[in-house]
């Protein structure tokens, strides 16, 4: 009965999720699932012990600054390369995020073309759908087990009006001349005998992408690295950030390059608390489902799933059978805070039950084993960037709005080759050392970014109720905040 009334009132199932769904009680935070699933949480490195010269000191022990040190050091071996980590390495977005590495590209292209060329600006979306093959081909040759497996990405539309945004970006990837083998587009027939999502009126696939479980991951990427010869010193939060130095409670590390690679976490950071902001996802995961139940979602293979609604949602089918499911919950805390250890609000996780139901009404009664929250750096433009200050010998990479798994290779790629003064392709890439403006002080940024998503929810309800466009509230939105 109940999955018949969200059928025919689709859009009130997230307004009536507290009264009308069990309220589900997971394991909260303990930074993420992803760790229970691999034995608990690593035992921290050792802080840095005093002060220490190097040739490079990454601040942050995350994908970014990894995979900077990893191909730093095998374009030039001898280099002296430090990392420092607040934490421990995958501590923030690394170890938390759903486990998309999808070379996906939704950031403005426009944006980037203001600047740039149209030729660059092709060339930037196909080296980020290059890093799939390129991860892939690392963890092979390193030996990194993180559960990858190379799967379709279905951007499913569940109402007229995300159906129409679906063939919307479908022809204009064509008319950024994204291949068509890396694109198509399924009809509600097509969708339904590949997902058997509740509503759905058709797809955009994305080939080429692939699953991965974060943590494993990041723990592979750390412990390669450290082989290698980089030095990982972690529990040393950063005090002081300058040129030539950076300070930590333990000691000062010498280094005449200094990388940023602190993403959601920037805004921590001495003299950057609005150059990105931390924005909050929060996941939760299921315990495993039987067999008929995936029969009956129809689910068979290893898909990324997401719908396209304006508060989206998105999910990934785990190694041992799991639904993890993701979306933004609360967006942002005051004054640029973050969470303590992945604690989300039970508001968020009664929200992304709801959004798990109203995808897969079969689910109903399944169990919620775990749910967690983690930040994401956004740039005042909504476009991520990377680059380098000769002057100063200061770089950066980051604010990937949420594409951080597979665009953090192709940044650590492009900083190598930035930091070793190379002139090659990569960085002629149009994010290269784009300069974007700071976030308004508080309390603007909180309630532009919280009156963007109010507006979006509204939105969704009036399509979910039938609006066959784009609500006019989701491009007030949109026009507010310069997204």
């Amino acid at each position: 009965m109940r999955s018949n009334f969200y059928r025919v009132y689709p859009g009130l199932a997230d307004l009536l999720a507290i009264k009308l769904l069990p309220m589900p009680h997971p394991t909260n935070g303990q930074i993420s699932f992803w760790y229970a699933d691999i034995g608990g949480l690593p035992a921290p490195r050792a802080p840095l012990p005093g002060d220490r010269d190097a040739d490079v000191c990454i601040v942050g022990g995350g994908y970014t600054g990894l995979w900077t040190a990893y191909y730093l050091k095998r374009a030039q071996p001898d280099l002296r390369i430090t990392v420092v980590e607040k934490e421990f390495c995958g501590f923030g977005a690394s170890g938390r995020n759903g486990g998309w590495l999808s070379g996906g590209f939704s950031w403005s292209r426009e944006k980037y073309l203001a600047h740039s060329s149209r030729a660059a600006v092709v060339a930037m979306e196909t080296a980020m759908h290059g890093t799939v093959d390129e991860v892939l081909a690392v963890a092979a040759r390193e030996g990194i087990e993180a559960d990858m497996v190379r799967a379709d990405t279905l951007r499913v539309a569940t109402s007229a009006a995300q159906m129409q945004r679906v063939r919307a970006n479908y022809h204009e990837a064509l008319g950024w001349d994204v291949p068509p083998q890396r694109i198509s587009l399924l009809d509600a027939a097509q969708t339904r005998a590949r997902l058997h999502m509740d509503q759905a009126q058709g797809a955009l696939v994305h080939h080429g992408t692939a699953r991965v479980q974060p943590a494993k991951l990041v723990r592979g990427l750390a412990q390669t690295v450290e082989r290698m010869g980089v030095r990982i010193y972690e529990q040393s939060a950063v005090i002081g950030l300058e040129p030539g130095r950076v300070q930590t409670p333990h000691g000062t590390v010498r280094a005449p390059l200094i990388v940023r690679a602190t993403e959601g976490f920037t805004a921590s950071l001495p003299g950057l608390k609005r150059q990105w902001i931390p924005m909050n996802s929060a996941l939760l995961i299921t315990e495993p489902l039987p067999d008929a139940l995936w029969d009956s979602i129809g689910w068979r293979g290893c898909e990324l799933v997401s719908d396209s609604a304006h508060a989206y949602g998105y999910a990934q089918r785990t190694r041992e059978g799991r639904i993890a499911l993701g979306g933004r919950g609360v967006p942002y805390r005051f004054g640029s805070a973050t969470d303590v250890q992945g604690v989300t609000q039970q508001a968020t996780i009664e929200r992304l039950h709801a959004m798990l139901l109203r995808w897969f009404p079969q689910a109903q009664g399944l169990r919620i084993d775990h749910a967690w929250c983690g930040v994401l750096g956004v740039p005042r433009d909504w476009c991520t960037t990377v680059g380098l200050d000769r002057a100063s010998g200061m770089a950066w990479a980051g604010g990937y709005v949420g594409l951080g798994v597979s665009s953090s290779n192709l940044a650590g790629r492009t900083l190598t080759d930035l930091l070793l003064g190379r002139d090659t392709d990569l960085t002629r890439l149009p994010w290269v050392n784009r300069q974007v403006r700071p976030w308004e002080p508080e309390p603007l940024r909180w309630l532009g970014i919280h009156g963007m998503y109010k507006l979006y929810h509204w939105a969704d309800k009036r399509e979910f109720a039938g609006l066959d466009r784009t609500s006019h509230l989701a491009t007030l939105a949109d026009t507010l905040t310069n997204r």
